[in-house]
């Protein structure tokens, strides 16, 4: 945040305790601080989620519409990822400055699944070559306190987990065309394969070292940072996480902010970092999100009321 006023005292200290690895909060370089997470927060939406990481605060929503796919990929589905700072994030968006910012955001995510290590797009397919679901993936920036490409990944992988698509059923008309008719039926609908979707790691330079999810006060003691995207592990995310074969994460888009330099050494230490940092990070997320589910179950079995 270029907002921010620091001392120069203040950034010393900032900078002598990463290289201590023991940074001005307490944390070590790759301690993530503590996170609030809700799903299901919009009811008009397919899926949704809210995230708050420190005072950075996220909304995403999902939608879902029938398309024609992409003639050189017939069998994938689309996705499309929309970013809009709030005015009232920081004073920096105000008129049209989170305008860059977004489109930064947007673009980074858009790389990162495009990948074919990260999300399944076949899973979005309806009829190879003829019709296919496209996901638009909205996300607000309600409150911009540092670290927001780790805090969107995580909450739009938390909103494409309780995705609901309808389920279609085809009917052949005259003269060989295709009919598909949804199903009206609220519960009558697939989640989606979200295990595999990647999350975006920021990795700070502060001095020689990097450290992540930075804070504001960090990301103002640093003139580049490395943002690294890991395929996720559909492990964390199956109830038979016996019978999951367990994936290999892996990189699937690299970006750079900044006008400053990283070393090939550090940049290699970097991505090995972020590596590690995913890992826990998305198995910490899949633990969460199935004891939500398994309690919103629990929820809708034990209710009991005249209307059903």
């Amino acid at each position: 945040m270029a907002g921010l006023l620091l001392s120069p005292t203040e950034k010393i200290y900032i900078l002598h305790g990463v290289q201590d690895d023991y940074r001005s909060d307490g944390r070590t370089n790759i301690d993530y601080r503590p996170m609030e997470l809700e799903t299901d927060v919009v009811s008009h939406a397919s899926g949704s989620a809210r995230l708050r990481l420190a005072n950075t605060d996220i909304l995403v929503g999902v939608k879902t519409e029938i398309d024609v796919p992409k003639p050189d990929n017939p069998g994938l589905g689309k996705i499309d990822f929309f970013v809009d700072c709030s005015a009232n994030a920081t004073p920096e968006f105000e008129g049209r400055g989170g305008e860059q910012l977004a489109n930064n955001i947007s673009n980074m995510l858009q790389r990162a699944y495009n990948s074919s290590q990260a999300f399944d797009l076949k899973q979005l397919c309806i009829l190879e070559g003829k019709q296919c679901w496209k996901l638009y993936v909205d996300i607000l920036i309600l409150e911009c306190g540092g670290n927001l490409c780790d805090a969107v990944s995580l909450a739009v992988k938390a909103a494409l987990f309780n995705t609901r698509i309808p389920f279609v059923k085809a009917a052949l008309m005259d003269g060989g065309s295709v009919d598909f008719q949804l199903s009206d039926d609220p519960y009558d609908c697939k989640l989606l394969e979200a295990g595999t979707a990647p999350l975006l790691v920021t990795l700070c330079k502060i001095g020689d070292k990097c450290v992540v999810d930075p804070s504001a006060e960090e990301e103002s003691c640093s003139v580049i940072s490395l943002i690294v995207g890991i395929t996720g592990n559909p492990k964390y995310y199956s109830k038979d996480a016996i019978e999951t074969p367990n994936f290999k994460c892996k990189c699937s888009t690299i970006g750079m902010n900044g006008p400053g330099s990283v070393a090939p050494e550090t940049f290699k230490n970097a991505i090995n970092q972020g590596i590690i940092a995913a890992n826990s990070l998305d198995e910490a997320l899949g633990r969460a999100l199935l004891r939500e589910r398994q309690e919103c179950n629990n929820f809708k079995k034990n209710s009991y009321g005249f209307l059903k």
